[in-house]
């Protein structure tokens, strides 16, 4: 059956055709964002959801939306997508981060020559039959500094424009790191540097708990005094009654403003009695171009994602190119059955996982490896559980994850293995796929032996006593439990030893019983493995 997604706000019509090109049921209904009732009963039928800014993707929707896969937003911010609830039932979110980029930094670019040279205001004022030449005594921006909050994509562009305009660009960003800033060609700073050097400040960052209200009271006392404000990035990162305080004192020179706290703003706030301040109505990303660019985007990688398992542009989930997916697929069930291997072994708490990639896989997406290898540990206690909600899980309940990358160094070309350490124990167990691309175990407790996973697996340490692989086959025989495949290893003559078999069918709890009264026999245990991948 064809995947089916819904499209709550307003697309373009090209993108809602781009769905069902790609054979994807389409229901395009671009009120239904802003009625939440109506929302709420039909989501539960869809396997994704487009939206832009109108439909709030909340905990509750969610909850409803027991078939939702993923979420693709048509621009850059997710404000309106409770992205932790998301997280946790598994809900892939997406947004376009490059379709309104050149868009919303020569918006940021216009309100800056907007608000140095006070246009609007000379505008009106032209127009009402006035020649006002002193009253608009504006600055230049030549040689100035500009100061740049969040320097990713669009600050980055804005901080090319700037240098290209004769101004000297300081940045504040945690994540710029001084190569990427010297390539760029602006200063990485701290942000109190930035605010008491800037004479222009733009922001670019998204809204989060760490950036929201970062223009505060105390941030404005520590500017310099005729400093000019731009945002066209969130309301929220501004305390918008700061600013006015800001304006009114003449410590804040001007402020062009393209985003509020509360969209649309009350017709009163106080930000629009003031000439110093420009005002437009969200339109950053309002060009014909960028509407259409981010419509056309989130529909491709939606698509892309609800028929190939090519993951782009994903807030909670490892990117997975179409290129890669073939490729990636069998070691991503590779990755999942090793943890769940463990997770059905392992009764403790689990402390710690190291994933090892060893050879041909440390070179892989092996972000989406460890995902699904979490996703196989966390299973056998919670479900539901999958690559997107995996981390989110593990992260809540404290279990520390590392990853370990080496070049090739046994017979295989690439392996990965998975250790957990409990209070009590420490577990591993390593596998690769052969080229028929069916995942293996190949070590054991560091033990080796070659066994092909199947959906039904009984899993058997031993001594390496004489009889005891024939009595294990007595036993599944006397119960019609059919063996496809039994492989053996063991640590040395007369030690340690390991069987894993591939049944034909889940075999019962008696069996097991049986089994572990059989002298020799330290334990049995039935596993059971998910033979399709779910990437």
């Amino acid at each position: 059956m064809a995947p089916r997604v819904l499209v709550s706000d307003k697309l373009s019509p090209t993108a809602v055709q781009i769905f069902r090109d790609y054979g994807v049921a389409v229901d395009y209904l671009p009120d239904l964002g802003n009625d939440k009732e109506k929302l709420h009963n039909v989501i539960g039928h869809y396997d994704g959801l487009a939206i832009r800014s109108a439909t709030k993707v909340t905990e509750k929707l969610l909850a409803a939306a027991k078939n939702l896969k993923v979420i693709g937003r048509a621009g850059i911010g997710i404000d309106n997508v409770d992205l932790p609830a998301a997280s946790r039932r598994g809900v892939i979110v997406m947004n376009t981060p490059f379709g309104n980029s050149i868009t919303t930094a020569e918006h940021a670019i216009a309100l800056l020559f907007a608000v140095a040279r006070e246009i609007p205001e000379a505008n009106a004022s032209t127009k009402a039959g006035k020649w006002e030449k002193n009253r608009f005594m504006g600055v230049e921006i030549t040689g100035k500094i500009l100061g740049v909050i969040g320097c990713g994509n669009i600050g980055a562009i804005v901080a090319s424009r700037g240098i290209g305009l004769k101004m000297h660009v300081i940045a504040y960003d945690p994540f710029l790191s001084e190569a990427r800033a010297q390539k760029l060609g602006v200063q990485k700073v701290e942000l109190d540097d930035l605010l008491a050097r800037a004479d222009f400040i733009t922001l670019h960052t998204p809204l989060t708990d760490k950036t929201r209200n970062i223009l505060d009271a105390g941030a404005f006392a520590k500017m310099k005094k005729g400093v000019r404000i731009v945002n066209c990035a969130r309301g929220g990162l501004i305390v918008e009654k700061d600013l006015v305080a800001g304006l009114q004192s003449g410590h804040v020179a001007g402020a062009a403003i393209d985003v509020f706290e509360v969209e649309p703003p009350a017709a009163d706030n106080p930000l629009f009695a003031l000439e110093n301040v420009i005002c437009t109505p969200h339109l950053g990303a309002a060009t014909s171009e960028a509407q259409e660019n981010v419509a056309l985007q989130v529909a491709e990688q939606m698509a892309d994602y609800l028929l190939n398992g090519a993951v782009s542009n994903a807030i909670n989930m490892p990117a997975i190119t179409a290129e890669e997916a073939p490729r990636l697929k069998p070691f991503v069930k590779l990755a999942e059955v090793l943890g769940a291997f463990v997770g059905q072994s392992t009764e403790e708490d689990i402390r710690e996982a190291e994933i090892l990639f060893d050879g041909s896989t440390a070179a892989m997406n092996t972000s989406a490896l460890v995902s699904a290898a979490l996703a196989g540990l966390i299973r056998p206690q919670m479900p539901d559980v999958n690559m997107v909600s995996a981390p989110v899980v593990v992260k809540e309940r404290g279990i520390v994850v590392s990853e370990i990358k080496r070049d090739k160094s046994g017979v295989f070309d690439g392996y990965i293995k998975l250790t957990v350490r409990t209070s009590k124990r420490t577990r591993s167990i390593a596998g690769t796929c052969f080229a028929d691309g069916k995942p293996r175990f190949i070590q054991i407790k560091g033990i080796n032996l070659d066994a092909e996973v199947g959906r039904h697996m009984l899993y058997i340490t031993n001594s390496d006593t004489p009889g005891i692989i024939g009595t294990i086959g007595s036993i599944c025989g006397r119960h019609g439990v059919n063996i496809a495949n039994f492989a053996l290893g063991r640590s040395a003559p007369g030690s340690d030893a390991i069987a894993m078999l591939y049944l034909d069918a889940r075999i019962g709890d008696s069996v097991l019983e049986e089994l572990r009264a059989v002298d020799g026999i330290r334990h049995a245990r039935s596993l059971g493995f998910e033979v399709e991948s779910d990437i």
